[in-house]
């Protein structure tokens, strides 16, 4: 049973740091390109920024570049998502996705090349 599950959203002020953690099944994990996205209300779900397996590129939103940090620790099927520099527009629900070798065909911005996805962890980002 393939399962994705977020964690490390709160409510936090503008300017400061969260970091969210994604931990995912080992059969998953270990071939996929994992992603995060986020849905904010009445908006469509967007891309946030992706880990290309094995680890070596990443690639980041322009709204999040610089203040955003994906990362993965493949020893422990975990990826991260290190936020700083908070804004109250960062507000959305996170959600980790991965993204399978056959399904994936490099469109990481796309959510529709990801198989699975997590149940999503709330940021509140307070002015």
């Amino acid at each position: 049973q393939v399962q994705l599950v977020e964690s490390g959203g709160g409510l936090v002020q503008a300017g400061d740091s969260l970091r969210l953690s994604c931990a995912a099944s080992p059969r998953t994990f270990s071939s996929s390109t994992m992603g995060w996205f986020r849905q904010a209300p009445g908006k469509e779900r967007e891309f946030v920024a992706v880990i290309i397996w094995p680890g070596t590129s990443t690639y980041y939103a322009d709204s999040v570049k610089g203040r955003f940090t994906i990362s993965r620790d493949n020893a422990k099927n975990t990826v991260y998502l290190q936020m700083n520099s908070l804004k109250p527009e960062d507000t959305a629900v996170y959600y980790c996705a991965a993204a399978s070798p056959r399904k994936y065909s490099g469109r990481y911005y796309d959510p529709n090349q990801y198989d699975y996805w997590g149940q999503g962890t709330q940021v509140t980002v307070s002015s």
